[in-house]
């Protein structure tokens, strides 16, 4: 696990999970392992079952030896029909820390950095049929602004998104270096920040990780077991950070309160984190990572 991230508000998390004997888990972002072996741990004394899902293959390498603990190779938007593979209908807690590990950023064949000159990927599996580079040959401008507005957050949006058009007319877009001899002109603030926002927006949409989010909380809000089940999610981008404080206040991504036939709001979740719950300081000194991490918490409530 020494490559991948070290894990964010960890303690907090297992705090948040409240752990009971019996009880079913699910770390739906399993990673190098840190939050489910502290889970674990934390758990030493209690019969219970702990899900690790990944996406990325090569998670698998770091699955605990441990009889409770079962890895699924698996998109966590695909959750509820893999668990039903195992005769589990209903979950205790369930922990999702969104974004990308330490270990696929350091990874230059990946394409998720740009400090390393590759193939512009940017796959969290290769099961996903589009790369960065067919997003950045193929969308119209329109679009690729769009995807640069709203989930890199990039000022010039517009302007990077029609020089893009312009480059790849002349050549295609296939490695990192070709994508930021595109970028660089156009840096606005510092070169890092900016290349962050970009690179992080093309991931975004290579992996389609709102969608997921989306469809990951929806099902959630199926699993978790009325009145005990706790959902427990860390965001890092203020899209992923908006939606889930959308669903655990109305349950759904867009924050539309429902009402029933007697005007009743449907309520899915009791908040238990009225404001996110951020890093330390001194976590933050330690994990550089953790300075964007926003914590979230809800308690499913009863129909």
């Amino acid at each position: 696990m020494s490559d991948y991230h070290v894990p964010v508000l960890a303690h907090e998390c297992v705090e948040a999970l409240n752990l009971r004997l019996g009880g079913v888990y699910v770390d739906v972002t399993f990673g190098g392992g840190g939050h489910s072996r502290l889970i674990l741990e934390h758990a030493k004394d209690l019969d219970l079952k702990l899900f690790g899902f990944d996406q990325d293959e090569e998670a698998r390498a770091n699955a605990l030896t441990d009889d409770r603990f079962t890895f699924v190779a698996a998109n966590f938007r695909h959750l509820r029909n893999h668990l039903r593979l195992y005769g589990i209908t209903q979950i205790d807690g369930l922990l999702a820390d969104l974004g990308v590990s330490s270990h696929q950023f350091n990874q230059a064949d990946r394409g998720f950095s740009y400090r390393f000159d590759a193939d512009l990927d940017m796959r969290m599996s290769k099961t996903v049929d589009r790369s960065a580079a067919d997003v950045v040959n193929n969308y119209d401008a329109d679009d690729l602004q769009q995807v640069f507005g709203e989930y890199g957050e990039v000022r010039n949006a517009r302007t990077l998104a029609h020089a893009i058009v312009e480059a790849r007319e002349r050549q295609p877009i296939v490695s990192i270096q070709d994508f930021l001899n595109v970028c660089d002109p156009l840096v606005r603030g510092t070169r890092p920040r900016y290349l962050a926002q970009v690179f992080q927006a093309l991931r975004i949409e290579v992996n389609d990780e709102i969608g997921a989010l989306t469809d990951l909380l929806a099902q959630a809000t199926d699993l978790l077991i009325p009145d005990t089940g706790r959902l427990v999610v860390i965001s890092y981008h203020s899209l992923e950070d908006r939606i889930t404080k959308n669903f655990l206040k109305t349950g759904n991504a867009k924050g539309e309160m429902v009402k029933d036939f007697y005007g009743k709001i449907d309520r899915p979740y009791k908040i238990l984190t009225k404001k996110p719950q951020l890093p330390s300081a001194e976590e933050i000194q330690r994990n550089s990572r953790a300075r964007s991490a926003k914590l979230r918490v809800g308690l499913r409530v009863g129909e």
